[in-house]
């Protein structure tokens, strides 16, 4: 399957991304088909040397069925190649972490005590189940018996 995609290059805490074509198979920074453009994250938003797209090609390779990568999806959006993704929902991302961890072990803790519950719950049922059984035994039991009875007399 054919990605666009980012591919790092530059020096440490200094990345520069090429926006490639390139089997999904293939390493992130290894070999690839051709490249459509760049990206300097480090740059600001407002100057055109940030992004740099040949948008005939890029054309070119999603009308053979490349599908771009989230955030190449988003630069394209930015640069209107393709619709903008819509963006995602990730409340949690706000929340630091060792909150979430703390959240997600109270919750972990709240469904055992409604499975205690639910064992409660069940348990009467299974002891009702229990006594009908013995009840209807019983029932039968004396039947048995009168039959013995009024075979001896």
């Amino acid at each position: 399957m054919l990605k666009l995609r980012l591919s790092m290059g530059g020096t440490k805490k200094r990345p520069v991304y090429k926006i490639v074509v390139a089997d999904s198979k293939f390493a992130r920074d290894g070999r690839f088909i051709e490249k459509l453009g760049f990206f300097n994250p480090l740059l600001p938003k407002e100057k055109k040397e940030r992004i740099g797209l040949q948008s005939d090609r890029i054309k070119y390779w999603l009308s053979q069925g490349a599908k771009p990568t989230i955030r190449v999806a988003r630069i394209l959006g930015e640069k209107q190649l393709i619709p903008m993704p819509a963006s995602g929902n990730n409340p949690q991302k706000a929340i630091p972490k060792k909150e979430r961890k703390k959240d997600e072990a109270d919750k972990s803790k709240e469904p055992k005590a409604e499975e205690k519950k639910e064992k409660e719950d069940k348990t009467p049922k299974v002891e009702e189940k229990k006594v009908e059984a013995t009840k209807a035994k019983e029932d039968k039991t004396p039947k048995v018996e009168e039959k013995k009875g009024k075979e001896k007399k």
